[in-house]
This record gives structure tokens, sequence and C-alpha cells, in this order.
């Protein structure tokens, strides 16, 4: 029989069953979305076909490296550096600015990762990239508590990073790619790996990096 009462307990139910249902999609959802976000590239894929893909969306560990005289390039490409005089600066919000020569580089902890770059709709480059991570500088300098920003600066080009993204990613600077000395049209002496981001961000002939704090909305 149909009264009042019950047409309010079947209303009840039906709200809760819709209501569960609402919570519960959205988690699938997640674990689905979560799953699905890095498509694991067998031996073999056609590298044209990396070429217009997301980095961000790709699992590379099954992925040959690439002959280093394979390996395509991106912007400059010829500029000389004097490792002589040359100096990796770190700078701004530190206790300890560094000015570190290359040999010196070459003494701190060192960090291998085979890492993608892509060029959208030109090519892909898989290496093996070596060098020093980005961590390892900050700890040496001693941050400030106002640091929140990377600002990494090469030839003519900057890349601004968040300190807090560093620590979970494969980011760091390198010196060798594939275990040789990393060519001057790729950047030598030191060029940002960044993976998960597109290679007009991997910038070349790093220089400096300067520690930067949260900027004044009135700036």
């Amino acid at each position: 029989m149909l009264t009042r009462r019950n047409i309010l307990k079947t209303a009840f139910l039906t709200f809760l069953a819709a209501l569960a249902t609402n919570i519960a999609l959205p988690g699938k959802r997640a674990v689905k979305a979560w799953a699905q976000a890095r498509r694991l590239l067998p031996k073999g894929f056609p590298r044209s076909e990396i070429a217009g893909m997301n980095p961000a969306q790709i699992d590379n560990r099954d992925l040959e490296i690439d002959p280093l005289n394979q390996f395509e390039t991106m912007g400059p490409t010829d500029v000389s550096v004097d490792l002589d005089t040359y100096r990796l600066k770190v700078t701004g919000e530190v206790r300890h600015p560094l000015s570190l020569s290359y040999d010196e580089i070459l003494k701190l902890p060192p960090i291998t990762e085979d890492v993608l770059l892509i060029c959208p709709g030109f090519f892909s480059n898989h290496g093996r990239w070596t060098g020093v991570h980005l961590k390892d500088l900050l700890e040496v300098a001693q941050l400030k508590k106002e640091a929140l920003f990377l600002d990494i600066k090469g030839h003519g080009k900057e890349m601004r990073i968040r300190i807090d993204t560093i620590y979970g990613k494969k980011i760091f600077l390198a010196y060798q790619v594939n275990g040789e000395p990393l060519p001057k049209k790729h950047g030598f002496p030191l060029r940002l790996v960044y993976a998960d981001v597109y290679g007009d961000d991997w910038i070349k002939y790093v220089h400096e990096i300067v520690v930067a704090p949260m900027p004044n909305p009135g700036s």
C-alpha cells in the first residue's frame, strides 16, 4: 500500500543509492584514469609516432636507447664554452651561493636516467642521461625559507620550475648522454633534462640557477 511514509522511504533510499553511485563513480574513474595515464610503449615502437605524443602520457621503460649519432636536435647548436672559465652558478634565495667549475660538478653524486625527449611533430630522442640532481645542488647551497622557484638559465633562454616538483620527477642537469660527454650541439657542458615536458624546455648550455621567491603581486 502506497502511503506517504512508504513514498518518502522509497525516495530516500533512491536518493542514497544515487548518492552512493555518484560518490563511487569519480573514484573509479580516477583509478582508471590513473592506470591509463601512461601508455607503455614496447620495444621497436616507431619513433615517428612518438614524435606526435605527449611525453607526460608515455611509459618509456621498454623502449630501446637511441644511438647518439641518430639524435636530432633543436634550438642553438654551436655555442662554444671555455671550460677553463666556465662556472655553474647557484644564486638568489640561498645561504651559500655556488660557483662550480666543470670538474667540481663531475665530483658531485651522479644520477643516470632513461628519459625521452620529444620535439612535437618532428622527432624523439630516447637517451640515457647522466648528470647532477638539482636537489643535490640545493642541499649544498642551502635554501632560504622564501625559496619557491628555480630559474634555469641557458643560452638566451630560461625555464622556471617549482622547487617542490624536482623531488618526484626526473629533472636534473646532464653532462653525459649514452655514456659520452654531452655533445656541443646538445648543450655542452650542461643541459636540463626534464621528464614529461617537451624538448623545447630542456634548456641547453646551462650556466646559472637562480633561486627565486614568490613574485610580489604588486611588482
